[in-house]
């Protein structure tokens, strides 16, 4: 049986409970992600390169490889071995910070954050998906709360929301975010 998260996260804070955890490390929530992939999969753009972002032990992966994607790209710098073990995909080794001081090269379609962006603190928070949209279109996250709430962030809409319930009634929710499209003035 996984321990729960939370109280190791309290403990050793989420960079010290992957440098400890990395290896054996599973979210508890597959079902409900796997839910929220298989109702959304045609919604997402899968036509080029999906990130899996904070890919963790690639649960958002195996449910979108269980659907037919193939072209996808795991990024974690706790458990990039993890999941490059377990998906058999290439796996880059990038912090939050790193991808708001330098950015991600390369293009994709969709990118898919699980259980994640929530931890990024609220002042960098704008950076990151800054920095996310400037290489996708769309960003879906699922989460265990409410947060984030990007659509409170200037310039960043909310296209769609779903939710399902775990066994305890609580909610998991998946929202896709994209950039808000100013109308460019020609004069």
């Amino acid at each position: 049986m996984t321990p729960k998260i939370r109280p190791l996260y309290e403990e050793h804070g989420a960079e010290g409970y992957y440098r400890e955890f990395a290896d054996t490390y599973e979210n508890p929530h597959l079902p409900e992600i796997s839910a929220l992939i298989a109702r959304n999969f045609q919604r997402f753009d899968c036509s080029g390169i999906v990130l899996d972002f904070a890919a963790g032990g690639g649960e958002v992966t195996t449910a979108l490889q269980a659907l037919g994607a193939k072209n996808i790209v795991g990024c974690d710098p706790f458990t990039s071995a993890l999941f490059e073990r377990k998906t058999g995909l290439p796996c880059l080794k990038l912090s939050f910070k790193e991808v708001i001081r330098e950015g991600l090269s390369g293009q994709y379609s969709t990118i898919i954050t699980s259980f994640a962006l929530h931890l990024c603190p609220l002042k960098d928070l704008f950076s990151l998906c800054w920095n996310l949209f400037q290489v996708a279109p769309i960003l879906v996250i699922i989460t265990p709360h409410k947060r984030p709430e990007l659509e409170k962030l200037q310039g960043i809409q909310l296209l769609w929301e779903d939710s399902v319930e775990t066994a305890r009634g609580k909610k998991v929710r998946l929202k896709a975010y994209g950039l808000v499209v100013y109308p460019v003035n020609d004069q």
